[in-house]
């Protein structure tokens, strides 16, 4: 198919008007024209270029699009991902699915266990992660956004922060040892 936008409007004419020199200075004087409209058009899309948005426009698409998580403190690039999956968070609301992807962008990775799954009191979920930056200090936003997705019937009985260790020098040993006496006798 063929784009406005990289063929030309000289390229979509007939032939026959092609080769007029009236037709063709016009095309080329409204192409000029069409260019400048092209161009204001795909910087009103926002969508279109959302990995691109400065700290501003991240900010005021939050705030369009409800991401009631939303920190103007985030780096940028939580900020985008925030914002390029609000739409996914309102629609996934109330799931576990919408918690783990929170936590994804703000933490990197986690996972959520429902009190069935750890033998729980019934209702509750925790959270576990192993990014070292999910300290007590974030511990205030980060229950402001899981509250804003999760079910309403639902609470946050734990954050799991796992640590794991860089053991470079440990060295394992085992022996076995099998003896049979005989006595004869």
């Amino acid at each position: 198919m063929n784009d406005i936008a990289t063929v030309g409007l000289i390229g979509i004419l007939p032939p026959n008007l092609q080769s007029d020199p009236s037709y063709r200075a016009a095309a080329l004087a409204i192409q000029e024209e069409l260019e400048i409209t092209n161009a204001a058009v795909k910087r009103m899309s926002v969508f279109d270029r959302i990995d691109t948005l400065n700290d501003a426009e991240a900010d005021e698409m939050a705030w369009q699009l409800h991401v009631d998580f939303y920190d103007v403190r985030l780096p940028i690039q939580q900020k985008r991902s925030l914002v390029k999956n609000a739409y996914l968070f309102h629609f996934a609301k109330g799931t576990p699915g919408a918690v783990e992807d929170l936590v994804a962008i703000l933490f990197g990775s986690g996972q959520v266990e429902e009190w069935f799954e750890y033998d729980g009191e019934r209702g509750y979920f925790r959270v576990r992660t192993s990014d070292p930056s999910a300290t007590n200090e974030k511990a205030e936003e980060f229950i402001k956004a899981v509250n804003s997705v999760k079910r309403k019937s639902a609470w946050l009985e734990a954050v799991i922060i796992e640590e794991t260790v860089q053991a470079n020098d440990m060295y394992y040993g085992i022996a076995v040892h099998i003896e049979e006496i005989i006595t004869i006798g």
